[in-house]
This record gives C-alpha cells, sequence and structure tokens, in this order.
C-alpha cells in the first residue's frame, strides 16, 4: 500500500495547485470537526473503498513469492495485466470487508439518500452489499463513470460493456454512461494526474447540483487519494491512502468563488 500510495501521489502537487483556479472549490472536514460549516452548501459524504478485488489478490501472492514489477508496464510479471482480470469482481474476503460496513451504516442518524458508484464490478458489488438495505426504498443508486479509478495499461480497471454491467446489477442506473465501451481506458499508458482529476471535478460539479444532503460513494484507492490529496481542501488527517473496504465519512463544503 505504501508503495502504490507514492506512485499515485506522482503529480498530485501541480494537480492541487491547478485547482484551487477553478471555480469550484470543494473543502472537506471530518464529521467531528467543531469548525465545519452547515449550510444548503454542505453534504455528508460516506466515501468507500471497495473490498478486495481479484486483482489485489493476485498482487499479494505475486509479491509473497518474490515477483517484482514495473506499475503500469505491461510485462509478464505484472499481475494488472493478467486478461483474466478485466474489470476484477470481489474476492470473498472483498465481500466480507463490505459486509462489515453494514451495520455501520445502518446506525447512522442520517441514511443516505443517494448512492453513488464507479460503473466498475468490484465498486457495484461493494456498494451494493454495504448499503444494500436501502435497496427498494426509493433511494437513487446511480453510476457515474467520473467515479471511476484512475486508469489505463491495467485491465483490472477496464470497465465491461454498460448492458453487461445494467444486466447483472439492475438496482443501478446507468444512464448517466455516454457509452455502451469503455472510451476512457488506454492498453498504451496510463491516465495522468490532471486528466484523474479533471474527471473528479466534474463528478463533484454534478454531486453539487444534487439536492439529497446525505450520499454514499463508491470509488477506489488512486481516485480517493486523488479526491483528498488533489482536488478538496482539508486537514492532513484526511489524506492518508484508503485501505479495501475502508469508509471515511467527511462533510463537503461546494464553494462557488462568484458566489464568495
Amino acid at each position: 500500500a505504501k508503495r502504490e500510495s507514492a506512485e499515485h501521489l506522482h503529480g498530485m502537487k501541480e494537480l492541487y495547485d491547478s485547482m484551487r483556479d477553478k471555480p469550484l472549490i470543494i473543502k472537506a472536514y471530518a464529521l467531528d470537526d467543531t469548525s465545519a460549516p452547515t449550510g444548503d452548501n454542505v453534504k455528508t459524504v460516506h466515501f468507500v473503498r471497495h473490498g478486495q478485488g481479484f486483482h489485489n489478490l493476485m498482487a499479494d501472492i505475486a509479491s509473497s513469492a518474490g515477483r517484482q514489477w514495473t506499475q503500469f508496464k505491461v510485462t509478464p510479471e505484472n499481475p494488472y495485466v493478467m486478461p483474466e482480470i478485466l474489470d476484477a469482481p470481489l474476492t470473498e474476503k472483498g465481500r466480507q470487508q463490505a459486509r462489515l460496513l453494514q451495520p455501520v451504516v445502518q446506525a447512522f442518524d442520517h441514511q443516505p439518500e443517494l448512492v453513488a458508484f464507479s460503473p466498475n464490478c468490484r465498486a457495484l458489488q461493494t456498494g451494493l452489499i454495504a448499503f444494500g438495505h436501502l435497496v427498494g426504498e426509493d433511494i437513487p443508486f446511480v453510476a457515474h463513470e467520473m467515479a471511476r479509478e484512475e486508469n489505463g495499461v491495467h485491465v483490472c480497471d477496464k470497465r465491461r460493456p454498460t448492458s453487461q454491467q445494467a444486466a447483472e446489477f439492475p438496482q443501478v442506473d446507468f444512464s448517466l454512461l455516454e457509452s455502451e465501451e469503455d472510451i476512457i481506458f488506454r492498453d498504451d499508458r496510463r491516465e495522468t494526474k490532471q486528466e484523474v482529476g479533471a474527471r473528479i471535478y466534474k463528478f463533484f460539479e454534478w454531486l453539487e447540483t444534487r439536492e439529497e444532503k446525505h450520499v454514499g460513494v463508491n470509488s477506489h484507492s488512486g481516485w480517493l487519494l486523488t479526491v483528498f490529496n488533489g482536488i478538496c481542501e482539508c486537514d492532513e488527517k484526511l489524506k492518508g491512502w484508503f485501505q479495501t473496504g475502508e469508509m471515511r465519512s467527511v462533510k463537503l463544503e461546494f464553494v462557488r468563488k462568484d458566489q464568495c
């Protein structure tokens, strides 16, 4: 995790600096932060990293066997480029991690009024387990392309066709996905930090327009690290790497510069 976190931090400062020039500034506060604002432009958001996926398991097995590889390079040693783990689903351990979140979510004083998902299998599976008690409760479950992991090269991050996802996860609304096939993923290179940041910013622009004040968001480690290190203004304690199956709940303040 330390190695992955360090690799994902490349270009983060430049992204953070460039985001200060955007018309929308997002500030994140821990739920117990007494300085956290209140108001119509504040939402409580529960960010969830998916549970262990088969790509995580294959990487752990490869590391334990002493294999070494260069991240984001197509080599026989790199477990993340195995064609068998395209859009990697959860392992049983990953499902168990998601189930552990169920009582935590159920204990919230205010239940989520909206649940957003990366459209990749592992995020969909995690969210449907963790927030499963809300299925059928007239709560929107929405897949959003901009919530996907930083991707490219590693086939575990490539999503399956939209129709396949919709057939397997009928509880989720996939209407925001504009293409049947994955048009973001590239075989030849990884997304730049600026490209990932632009996607996250679009996601937050969408979230700002939603009327719901309590939201669940199911995504991935690199995406979440970029949220708290490259997009949001927040305390250092919120900037750490998300473990598999981890949930981090915060208050988000959406600040429009032209309204300051």
